[in-house]
C-alpha cells in the first residue's frame, strides 16, 4: 500500500458546554411569612458577646483560611447560655406558630452546628448561596453579636441568574434536601445567582427564616477577632 499523505493536524476537543441547570420554583421573600426581623432579642446582649471574646484559642475550631476547611473563619459550641437559648426560642415560637421546637440528630448521630457562634473578617470569606438541608432543619436563624459591623454586612436571599437575563427561583423543595441535590452540581458559576432581598445587619437583631431558601451572609467586615462579623447561628425543625 503506498504511503498515504498526513491527515489533517489534531484538532483539540471544543471545549465543554456545561449543562443548563434546572430552574428552582420562585417564592418572593416576604417578611412575616418567609422570614422574620426581630430586633433586641437579649436583654443582655453585650455579656454575650464578651463571653465569646473572652474564649480561649483553643475555644475555637478553625476554618479557611486557617485550616484547610471549606467554611470559613471560627466557630464555637455552645453561643448562648440555656435562658439565652430558651428566650429566642420563645420568640421563634411565637413568630412561626410552631408549637414545638427541636434540634434534629444528623445523620450518624452527629450533631449540627446549632447555637454555634462564627467569626468571620473581611478576605476571609465571600457571599456564597445556599440553602440548609430540609431534612435538618424547618427553619434556621441568625443573632447578629457585633455593634459595629456595617449595615451591609447582613443576610442577604438570592434567585437564579439564568442566560439572557432571565431569572429562576430560590426554592428547594421535595425530592431534593438541599441546593446541591437541586442543581445536581456543587460547582455553579459565580453570576448564577443574583442578589433579590437584602436584611441590613443590626447588633441584637434576630433574622429568623425558611431555611429551604437560598441565602447568604451579605458580606463580611473587620481584621481583629472584635471588629468581625460575628454572629450565633440556629437550625430547628418544627
Amino acid at each position: 500500500m503506498p504511503p498515504q499523505p498526513p491527515g489533517p493536524p489534531y484538532a483539540p476537543r471544543p471545549p465543554r458546554v456545561p449543562a443548563a441547570l434546572p430552574v428552582l420554583p420562585y417564592r418572593k421573600p416576604t417578611r412575616g411569612r418567609d422570614y422574620w426581623v426581630l430586633d433586641d432579642v437579649l436583654p443582655d446582649v453585650d455579656a454575650v458577646r464578651e463571653r465569646c471574646l473572652a474564649k480561649d484559642e483553643d475555644d475555637w475550631v478553625k476554618g479557611h483560611p486557617y485550616t484547610s476547611e471549606t467554611w470559613p473563619g471560627l466557630r464555637t459550641m455552645p453561643g448562648l447560655e440555656p435562658g439565652e437559648l430558651a428566650r429566642v426560642e420563645r420568640l421563634v415560637r411565637q413568630a412561626t406558630g410552631a408549637r414545638e421546637l427541636w434540634v434534629q440528630r444528623a445523620p450518624g448521630g452527629g450533631t449540627l452546628d446549632h447555637n454555634c457562634v462564627q467569626v468571620v473578617g473581611e478576605g476571609e470569606s465571600e457571599p456564597r448561596p445556599h440553602t440548609d438541608s430540609r431534612a435538618l432543619c424547618r427553619y434556621a436563624a441568625v443573632l447578629y453579636l457585633n455593634p459595629g459591623v456595617p449595615k451591609d454586612c447582613g443576610t442577604s436571599f438570592y434567585r437564579q441568574s439564568l442566560p439572557g437575563g432571565r431569572l429562576g427561583g430560590n426554592i428547594v423543595q421535595a425530592p431534593h434536601t438541599n441546593l446541591v441535590e437541586a442543581l445536581g452540581t456543587r460547582f455553579v458559576a459565580p453570576d448564577a445567582f443574583e442578589e433579590d432581598v437584602r436584611v441590613p445587619h443590626r447588633y441584637n437583631r434576630l433574622l429568623l427564616y425558611h431555611a429551604n431558601l437560598v441565602h447568604s451572609a451579605t458580606g463580611y467586615f473587620g481584621r481583629t477577632p472584635a471588629e468581625k462579623r460575628m454572629t450565633a447561628v440556629f437550625f430547628w425543625m418544627a
